[in-house]
């Protein structure tokens, strides 16, 4: 049985019809922040209530990469190839250099310390956009309950002036983010007040501004059913692959799903991958998977 449900025949031109969806590993607690390491070939992710920054590589299998890893969730590349990831615990954002130094990034905002920074991507300027929900406060399984000084926001972080600003605040649970491959639009999902029966669930859309420091709209761009869009990840042809219950679904720069590669697990993340970034990586609850695309991904390095 095939792994892809072709919804849109635009979809139908993404799949690899020998091409499976392949089991890499298990045994994990709870699977975030995968990122392609490709001058190391390798694969990190986290396994987050675990704290530790895991790696994969095809030669190797998996390891640990950091631990204790300050219960890391979204991690990404800058443009100098240094890896960012969005601590819980550290209520931060911290920097690992190429000498493996690990440098605190930012913490604060306005005086007052952050929650817990859950995505995060780099603007072809050097800039940090990341997210910022209550999530990694609120339980001890990923990071230990803390108590709030900020309300949720999407942020833009400039580690050359080291200024910080909010550049979203109506959200009650901003989460995955990425921008288009012109960078005039800027993804996010919203993943709402988790304590309420019926949050807010749904990726929006920006447009980001001529000075490349602010947004305006942010209306609905997809609602993925079932479960919500957690990360998400674009390709070549700007399209949209986000995490939902029933695995992975591919929308189109419309709006319009496309089809999904099903995974019998919820899916929290993805990232492409590989010697082409034509794999897509798939973070599902507790197991990793991947699977070969005829599409590639489009995030640098």
């Amino acid at each position: 049985m095939s792994v892809f449900e072709v919804i849109d025949p635009r979809f139908g031109r993404y799949v690899l019809s020998n091409a499976g969806l392949e089991v890499l590993a298990g045994g994990f607690r709870w699977i975030e922040g995968l990122v392609w390491m490709g001058d190391a070939d390798c694969l990190l992710f986290q396994d987050l209530p675990r704290n530790r920054t895991m790696r994969w590589s095809e030669d190797h299998g998996v390891s640990v990469y950091r631990a204790p890893s300050d219960y890391a969730n979204g991690q990404t590349r800058d443009r100098q190839g240094r890896l960012i990831a969005c601590s819980h615990h550290g209520r931060c954002l911290y920097r690992t250099e190429h000498d493996g130094r690990v440098v605190r990034l930012v913490g604060h905002h306005a005086g007052r310390r952050l929650n817990a920074p859950n995505d995060v991507v780099v603007k072809s300027d050097g800039t940090i956009w990341f997210t910022d929900p209550l999530y990694g406060l609120l339980t001890d399984y990923e990071g230990g309950r803390q108590s709030s000084e900020q309300p949720p926001a999407v942020y833009r972080f400039d580690p050359d002036r080291g200024e910080i600003g909010v550049v979203a605040d109506d959200f009650e649970g901003p989460n995955g983010l990425a921008f288009s491959l012109d960078e005039r639009l800027l993804y996010v999902s919203e993943t709402g007040d988790q304590t309420k029966p019926e949050p807010r669930q749904f990726i929006r859309v920006f447009e980001v501004g001529g000075d490349g420091r602010t947004l305006r709209g942010g209306g609905v761009f997809h609602k993925v059913t079932p479960g919500y869009a957690d990360g998400f990840r674009i390709d070549e042809d700007g399209n949209v692959w986000t995490s939902a219950a029933d695995g992975v679904h591919c929308i189109g720069p419309d709006g319009v799903l496309l089809g999904k590669v099903l995974i019998p697990h919820r899916v929290s993340n993805v990232t492409f991958g590989g010697l082409h970034k034509n794999r897509l990586f798939i973070g599902g609850s507790q197991v990793l998977y991947a699977v070969f695309l005829n599409t590639r991904g489009v995030q640098v390095p």
